[in-house]
């Protein structure tokens, strides 16, 4: 596994796609840097994250997905992956805020960000971003917000979550093929705030209420509505209102 570590970067993410579309890189390389002044969220949104103190790390990933209507698959395994190795640290109350940020009881401490390049011989190259907040104890700024060390009181270790983190989803992507029923109720059952009812704002910004039911396999999220119909929606056309 081929580790390379930046102390600052516009974007972990572009910085590894760049590199390779100029070059075969080893499956499972890892970009990391200290400080990113140009992070990325879901839906364009800026990650921000105080220098030094959090994990910022993009990963490789060649020959797992080879379908578009398949691409979901991959934020399973990641998310899940991640989720292993907090638990494995004794993170408490952790769970998977659809589609895949990192949720420690009601506070965001991390969020992933998959992007997908379609290549000339049809293979699919992903490049998997994830921030995570380690050791950043300030979030005046993000009330839902939280990290590692203000959950468990202690620091921790960047480079063994990098580490640890790669071998997880190099882990998981080999056994996808011989447990993908099991990777699909495992990542269900770590769905933030499933079966509870809730209220949602859709595209016009309109309140509703609904109960998260599951995702589809896409990725579309599947919401019962308060006349018993079961809609889904892309990640643009809903927010969860908690």
């Amino acid at each position: 596994m081929k580790l390379i570590k930046l102390d600052a970067i516009d974007s972990t993410n572009d910085f590894l796609k760049s590199l390779s579309s100029q070059d075969e890189l080893e499956n499972f390389t890892v970009v990391t840097a200290e400080n990113q002044t140009k992070g990325k969220g879901q839906m364009g949104a800026k990650w921000k994250s105080e220098t030094g103190k959090n994990l910022i790390m993009s990963v490789l990933v060649k020959d797992f997905l080879f379908d578009n209507e398949q691409v979901f698959n991959l934020s399973i395994v990641v998310s899940l992956s991640v989720l292993d190795v907090l638990k494995s640290l004794n993170i408490p109350d952790l769970c998977i805020k659809w589609p895949n940020d990192i949720m420690s009881y009601n506070k965001k401490i991390g969020g992933i960000l998959i992007e997908n390049t379609l290549k000339s011989d049809g293979r699919i190259v992903s490049v998997v971003g994830i921030g995570l907040n380690v050791n950043q104890t300030n979030f005046e700024e993000l009330p839902r917000g939280s990290s590692l060390a203000v959950i468990c009181g202690r620091t921790f270790d960047k480079n063994e979550l990098t580490i640890l983190i790669a071998e997880k989803i190099k882990e998981k992507t080999e056994l996808w093929q011989n447990e993908v029923s099991v990777f699909w109720e495992d990542y269900f059952n770590s769905l933030f705030r499933k079966g509870i009812p809730m209220p949602f704002k859709n595209l016009e910004g309109n309140n509703f209420m609904g109960i998260i039911q599951g995702v589809s396999p896409v990725g579309k999220l599947q919401v019962l509505l308060e006349d018993d119909s079961v809609s889904e929606f892309e990640i643009k056309e809903i927010q969860m209102l908690y």
